[in-house]
């Protein structure tokens, strides 16, 4: 078993999953600011210290997300938030892309950027102790999109950011993200997420990426936000599954989902049937961002030293997640 396979498989073991805290300072000072809590250094820091330092990091989340700012980051216990998620059993990871841009060619359409120096950077997380990285891919949905040029430029790029992350021992989560908005149905998400992610393998093949060494973020398969013929979570499960199976190849370790806009129960409710219909040798789990911390994020605005009962609140999302990522989970264990 190669050292990055066995990361990938030690990240998603035993239902955990991943704890998307990579938000970028301009979206977290958003989420902060809805919660009327002051954007600062040290108000993210303290908000995502709670929940790093939360009893869950060791049972439930496999792995962290970090931002650029908290990889450098000191822990008010003064030893680097890298080492700290280590010392709670879970392992470091960073967002490495910066950001998605405007497709030139088709400028309602985006594509992400970042590797201009990544080589390099990627060397300096290594040293700080990331042992994995993300890139996120973003796809939208109408009659003319995503169009060719945006599925191949982006599955392009994931691809070349996951070959040189391989390179500096780091396992690359790959992240298509085919967005929830519009009108969609979820037959025009299945198509097109399929058609996404069959690029994403071609491309990454062609670059000699190690598959064994990967781990895949991608959405489930959903009805648009603004669509009027939303679906059951079983059929949510069933065409997610479906969508999977006839498009990654089967020497994927794993698959970690977002949550893209569910709400927490959302999230957990799909993921866990996605598990109890899974038939696939994949590991299905999660990576997930507001789907985790909402709740803690609002509990933890109305008094930022309260950390024990954040943690709490945090511990039971992450709980709950992690028994839908073994299809354990029920709507009456919810509090």
């Amino acid at each position: 078993m190669s050292e990055l396979n066995n990361i990938a498989l030690k990240i998603l073991e035993k239902g955990k999953g991943i704890l998307a805290a990579d938000e970028s300072t301009g979206t977290m000072t958003k989420r902060l600011e809805d919660v009327n809590v002051t954007s600062t250094p040290e108000n993210r820091l303290l908000f995502r210290e709670t929940l790093f330092s939360s009893s869950s990091m060791t049972e439930c989340i496999g792995g962290v997300i970090l931002y650029d700012e908290t990889i450098k980051q000191k822990s008010s216990k003064k030893n680097m938030i890298p080492e700290l998620i280590s010392k709670m059993g879970s392992y470091p990871g960073i967002k490495v892309d910066t950001g998605a841009k405007v497709l030139s060619g088709s400028p309602d359409e985006k594509i992400t950027e970042g590797l201009d120096g990544l080589r390099e950077r990627l060397k300096e997380y290594y040293q700080l102790g990331a042992k994995f990285t993300k890139w996120r891919g973003v796809y939208n949905i109408s009659k003319n999109f995503p169009s060719k040029l945006s599925i191949h430029a982006n599955a392009n790029a994931l691809a070349r950011y996951s070959a040189l992350v391989q390179e500096c021992n780091m396992v690359p989560i790959v992240e298509p993200e085919v967005l929830m908005d519009g009108e969609h149905s979820a037959d025009e998400c299945y198509q097109k997420t399929s058609e996404v992610i069959k690029k994403c393998f071609e491309e990454l093949i062609l670059h000699k990426v190690d598959l064994k060494g990967i781990i895949l973020k991608p959405n489930m398969i959903l009805a648009g936000n603004k669509s009027n013929d939303k679906i059951s979570s079983e059929e949510v499960a069933k065409l997610t599954l479906k969508c999977l199976k006839n498009s990654v190849p089967s020497e994927v370790p794993g698959i970690a989902f977002l949550s893209g806009g569910q709400s927490e129960i959302e999230a957990t409710e799909n993921l866990n049937l996605i598990n109890k219909y899974n038939n696939t040798n994949f590991i299905m789990s999660y990576s997930y961002g507001r789907a985790l911390q909402q709740s803690a994020l609002k509990f933890w605005s109305k008094d930022i030293q309260y950390i024990e009962g954040t943690q709490k609140v945090f511990n039971h999302r992450a709980k709950m997640n992690t028994l839908a990522a073994q299809g354990k989970w029920s709507k009456d264990l919810e509090i």
